[in-house]
């Protein structure tokens, strides 16, 4: 996924708090939407969102999706960020 869509995707406010829980481990949709005050389709379409971007991975076990984040990514966002400070003139 590009740079592009995966700032973008970190730029909602939701989609940050979502990725702050799951940095404390798995979670299922609905674990994850009772932390906030949105239905489970807006909850399914910023988790969908943060997917597109490969944020996130999910695991399907029974009958339950969990959700879990994908650092590799952010370790990608931060090289750029780091590397636009580089050299000065």
């Amino acid at each position: 996924m590009g740079m592009n869509e995966t700032l973008k995707a970190i730029s909602d406010p939701v989609r940050r708090d979502i990725l702050a829980q799951l940095r404390e481990g798995k979670r299922s949709a609905g674990e994850i939407a009772e932390k906030f005050n949105l239905t489970q389709a807006t909850v399914s379409y910023h988790l969908a969102k943060l997917r597109a971007a490969d944020l996130i991975t999910e695991q399907k076990y029974k009958n339950y999706i969990y959700y879990e984040i994908n650092t590799s990514v952010f370790e990608e966002v931060l090289s750029w960020i780091y590397a636009l400070g580089g050299k000065k003139r």
